[in-house]
């Protein structure tokens, strides 16, 4: 999955790229890119950020269930 598409389809996956201050969000070749593909182009370790964007994507799968939920 691209990076551009999994930050569309879970929005809070864009604080995680921020926080990295990867260049992913708005970047042209988002459509492109993997997670691996970010982590490497940027230098960071693939296995501790695919963790903090599985989390981002946890948390906002839970938001969406409570807010259906209510």
């Amino acid at each position: 999955m691209s990076m551009d598409e999994m930050m569309r389809r879970w929005p809070a996956t864009v604080h995680v790229a921020i926080n990295h201050r990867l260049l992913c969000v708005g970047c042209p070749i988002g459509p492109f890119h993997t997670l691996a593909d970010a982590a490497r182009e940027h230098g960071l370790d693939e296995a501790m950020l695919r963790q903090e964007f599985e989390a981002a994507i946890t948390s906002d799968q839970e938001r969406r269930r409570t807010k259906l939920a209510s």
